[in-house]
């Protein structure tokens, strides 16, 4: 079915599957679920309190917390209202929340815990329109009338609903696919962030061409842990599965992602690249920890499961294939599709680009994972591989009523019913992103293939380019080295420099494991990257990730740091991309050195 708006999604599936699991989440040790009634039961008395404290259509209202049912609840009692949602990243510092609630112009913000409640404390009296805070976790420590608990907001809604006020489903059901959904504010790599202004439409049109492509039902189960705060969350961890009537569990932390999926046992999982690398890398270690003999039969089931996937394509599977590929996966694959949670039918990934040599050793292993793209400005996916057709190393078609081309200079340009609104109050932003076609510009690189399969090759703006003239992509090389199991985090420098350089987190784990192995002694992170035999290490290492670039791509110089780049530091966004001007200009004077020869 489709569906015009959200609330109208909800409230559809809330009487279509009522008795269906729909939210999951993990408290002292133990899974609770929720069915889709326990959940539009909450809603209303949620939206019902939220208009007693005087929301109503258009106000802005603010999530700011890490994912649990109550976002959940919390988002769809505003929306049902027709109040707009204006999530804040859990991550963010309050000198970052006080510019999104101000320029949001926020009235009612729901925060996570005491931690997060202290943060917007800082700023309160600094945020023009801001009149309430509700703990979500029920925490009644706090001595102000403003702050409320979730219990009161909900005792509010039942007192508003005594009177009968209003009728909830009268306020939704005038929404339309035009009006305002939310405002996400980018994670601001560059610049302050801008409100990007999401509509009905925008959300509904991407799930309904996303479910097209990826198909999902009530027999799934997702497990969610990437931010809601997040484009790519709300709508294929949230919006999504709810259409489908799905069910939702969410993992405790990023941290214990790997025990949640044995715990769940998803169907269905949204992620970055970063889970896939990690995972990449702890298979890879525990290989080449093993025996000589394990090493090889692990070098061997990963050349039939390459062979079995490729013959497969062609419809080609003999016996003999079948058979080695079958041993294949009891001796070495099925470990890892334990480690999934064992149900896996398909991961989902995008927020960057996912490294080809990874795609190629999890689908070898029989984990599918579909490579999609696009941006918060498109609500978000532009398009996506499709689980009996995809291609390696693309980000597949568009999706249904998406349309895509390639600029003169490159650059991919988009247009549909999933392109923003615009940016919040920010009309000269928008008319530099929407020409007067309708065309959005993306800032990313890329082609389209014979089949129409996308294929990004880099970020417009990222572009290195030499003081010699050659122009540098620096994702797929950052994508290669990262894939080392040395190598932690990499970011490539050189614009309008001679050469490529590097700055190279190592793996400290993997690092720290080799140096004792080879008795080199060190007092802390800071001296084990200065050793000369681990600097030897890294040149042999980059040589060899390196060996398929041309040689004014390669890194010629390289600085090891002892710590990671993090959100906390400012040097990653929410999103766990790498703010590549702040690290440049945090590390300048070390970068600088690298050229002084």
């Amino acid at each position: 079915m489709t569906f015009s708006t959200i609330p109208e999604m909800f409230w559809t599936n809330v009487e279509k599957f009522a008795e269906h699991t729909f939210l999951g989440y993990k408290e002292q040790g133990t899974w609770h679920t929720y069915t889709y009634q326990d959940v539009g039961d909450r809603v209303r008395k949620i939206a019902y309190g939220l208009a007693a404290l005087g929301i109503s259509r258009d106000d802005k209202v603010s999530i700011l917390s890490n994912n649990a049912p109550q976002w959940a609840i919390a988002d769809y009692a505003l929306l049902s209202l027709g109040a707009i949602n204006v999530p804040v990243y859990p991550t963010l510092i309050p000198k970052q929340i006080e510019y999104i609630l101000n320029d949001g112009d926020v009235k009612v913000l729901f925060a996570e815990d005491a931690t997060q409640a202290n943060k917007v404390l800082e700023i309160f009296d600094d945020v023009e329109l801001l009149t309430h805070i509700i703990l979500m976790n029920n925490d009644d420590s706090f001595d102000k009338e403003y702050i409320i608990t979730w219990d009161e907001i909900v005792e509010r809604g039942e007192t508003f609903i005594a009177n009968r006020e209003f009728d909830l489903e009268s306020q939704w059901k005038v929404t339309t696919s035009d009006d305002l959904l939310t405002l996400i504010y980018t994670s601001g790599t560059t610049g302050l962030p801008k409100g990007v202004m999401l509509t009905h439409g925008n959300l509904t049109s991407n799930v309904e061409g996303a479910l097209e492509r990826v198909r999902v039902g009530t027999q799934d189960k997702f497990l969610s842990f990437l931010p809601l705060s997040h484009s790519f969350e709300r709508m294929a961890g949230h919006y999504l599965p709810t259409t489908a009537g799905s069910s939702i569990y969410y993992a405790e932390s990023i941290e214990t992602v790997a025990d949640n999926m044995g715990e769940v046992h998803p169907t269905v999982m949204t992620s970055v690249p970063r889970l896939y690398e990690k995972m990449y890398m702890r298979v890879n270690e525990a290989a080449q920890k093993g025996s000589a003999l394990k090493r090889k039969i692990f070098a061997w089931a990963i050349r039939v499961g390459q062979e079995y996937q490729q013959k497969k394509d062609d419809g080609e599977i003999g016996g003999s294939l079948r058979f080695r590929y079958n041993l294949a996966h009891k001796l070495v694959f099925s470990k890892l599709h334990k480690r999934v949670g064992g149900e896996l039918r398909f991961f989902v990934s995008g927020g960057a680009p996912l490294s080809p040599e990874i795609g190629r050793f999890f689908i070898s292993a029989g984990i599918l994972i579909l490579e999609g793209y696009g941006l918060t400005e498109t609500s978000p996916v532009i398009s996506v591989n499709l689980p009996d057709k995809y291609k390696i190393g693309t980000v597949g078609p568009p999706i249904k009523d998406v349309e895509v081309k390639i600029a003169e200079d490159g650059e991919i340009l988009t247009r549909g019913p999933h392109v923003m609104k615009g940016y919040y109050k920010n009309q000269e932003a928008t008319a530099e992103a929407i020409d007067e076609e309708g065309w959005f510009h993306t800032g990313d690189v890329g082609l389209l293939d014979e089949d129409n399969f996308l294929k990004i090759t880099d970020r417009k703006k990222n572009l290195i380019v030499t003081s010699g003239g050659k122009n540098v992509a620096p994702q797929p090389i950052e994508g290669a080295i990262v894939n080392n199991q040395f190598v932690e985090q990499v970011v490539l420098i050189g614009d309008r420099r001679k050469f490529i350089s590097a700055l190279i987190v190592p793996n400290f784990e993997s690092l720290e494991s080799w140096a004792k192995k080879e008795e080199i002694e060190f007092t802390s992170r800071e001296d084990l990257v200065g050793k000369d035999q681990v600097n030897k290490l890294f040149e042999k290492e980059l040589e060899n990730q390196m060996a398929d670039f041309a040689r004014y791509e390669k890194v010629k110089k390289f600085t090891l740091l002892p710590e990671e780049f993090t959100i906390e530091d400012g040097t990653m966004t929410p999103k766990l991309s790498i703010k590549r001007h702040v690290v440049e200009k945090r590390y300048e004077n070390l970068i600088d050195s690298m050229y002084e020869d």
